[in-house]
């Protein structure tokens, strides 16, 4: 793990390694964090505001302490783990994916909470990301509690839980301009708040029995599980698919590989070439 140096309000990392803010939070995997004005990425993780930056060689997050970072961010940035030395572990002898990973090398796979992460990737569905974030963002300002207000006056909010969600009911996700998606939001809702579905349950699952276990919801197909399993349970191994994922198949590697190939950390790879087609090759992924 990098040095940490906690000063007043602010957890300066040293030297952070494979951690570019940028990255983290512009390849897909989160919707609750944009850039402000000063360049540094703003939003909220479990239940508390942070901005994070890039300075020099260190990466600065403000408004966290040392119990905030100990308790909540080591873990969401995942900084027990050694990105640089699993590359030795990919497929052998793959030029694009070795210029994929050394591109998009400050990518790191954020651990979210279960049910934030679960709720977002079902509002993904057939969706942009701008839609999305606009759906999150009034999701949170009607139903989740205030937690933070900026010097601009602007109030942030917690992400709701499922109790809530499911008390406001489906008309009322509706409401919200989810479309189809407000259906398969209540179900997973009512199921997760009456403990038909125990989000604790697939960290003891392999990746194949919990996208098995999360597909019990509504509308939740190998795509939205998969994402859950490798942005929120961190399974390494869970290579989500979609529409986007299948063209750079398609482009690289003619359409015949899938997550087999890429082996234990086939997410990571997956996330290391939408990067890189993304914004290497300025193409526009959703």
């Amino acid at each position: 793990m990098d040095n940490v140096i906690f000063e007043n309000g602010l957890v300066r990392l040293v030297s952070a390694k494979n951690f570019d803010p940028a990255m983290v939070f512009d390849c897909g995997q989160c919707f609750r964090f944009d850039k402000n004005e000063n360049g540094r990425y703003f939003g909220v993780a479990g239940g508390k505001y942070i901005e994070v930056e890039r300075s020099g060689d260190d990466i600065l997050i403000h408004n966290c302490n040392k119990d905030d970072y100990d308790g909540l961010f080591r873990d969401f940035f995942d900084m027990d783990f050694d990105y640089s030395g699993v590359l030795s572990d990919f497929p052998k002898d793959d030029a694009i994916l070795s210029k994929a990973a050394q591109f998009g090398s400050g990518i790191r796979i954020l651990h979210q909470d279960n049910w934030e992460a679960l709720c977002s990737f079902i509002i993904s569905q057939n969706n942009n990301i701008p839609r999305i974030k606009g759906i999150i963002r009034n999701l949170c300002e009607k139903y989740g509690e205030p937690v933070y207000t900026d010097s601009n006056g602007k109030v942030h909010y917690s992400f709701p839980d499922a109790e809530t969600v499911a008390c406001a009911g489906e008309s009322a996700m509706a409401e919200l301009r989810t479309g189809f998606r407000a259906k398969y939001i209540y179900d997973a809702a009512s199921k997760v708040a009456d403990g038909r579905i125990d989000l604790n349950a697939p960290y003891n699952m392999s990746y194949d029995e919990g996208a098995q276990y999360l597909r019990q919801i509504k509308g939740v197909g190998l795509k939205v599980a998969s994402c859950v399993l490798l942005f929120s349970y961190r399974k390494y191994d869970a290579f989500p698919v979609d529409v986007w994922v299948k063209r750079i198949l398609e482009k690289y590697y003619d359409g015949k590989v899938g997550a087999e190939y890429f082996g234990k950390y086939a997410g990571l790879c997956q996330q290391y070439l939408f990067y890189y087609e993304r914004c290497e090759n300025n193409v526009f992924l959703n």
